[in-house]
């Protein structure tokens, strides 16, 4: 797959409330995943089994979603970005909105590595 492939892919997915469906389909088995600096947990996750083991603490974490949106891939050479906004309420923190860029590194038709950029 193409970089752009990959990405429409990961945003079709995502629209469809399909994100472990990414990690199995999208992600090469050694991945890496990089929270911002300062996040209280898993701010380096290497490894596919450990970014689903990610994904469904996030999920457990989860009361209720509200809303979720993921916008267009913005695709450049080997990588691509896509703006996601998560409104939900959380165990411990009560309901939130969320506001992020994703940016994802492509190498050999798999996504190597994942950024999450936000304010903290």
């Amino acid at each position: 797959m193409t970089t752009q492939q990959v990405a429409d892919r990961l945003v079709e997915l995502c629209r469809s409330g399909q994100f472990d469906q990414c990690y199995h389909e999208l992600f090469a088995p050694d991945a890496d995943a990089y929270e911002m600096p300062g996040f209280p947990m898993n701010a380096h996750t290497k490894g596919v089994e450990a970014l689903l083991a990610k994904s469904k603490s996030f999920a457990e974490q989860t009361v209720e979603m509200h809303g979720f949106s993921v916008s267009d891939p913005l695709v450049q050479g080997n990588t691509f970005a896509v703006g996601m906004t998560i409104d939900r309420t959380d165990k411990e923190r009560g309901r939130s909105k969320e506001e992020e860029i994703c940016a994802y590194v492509v190498k050999d038709g798999k996504i190597t590595s994942e950024h999450f950029i936000y304010a903290m």
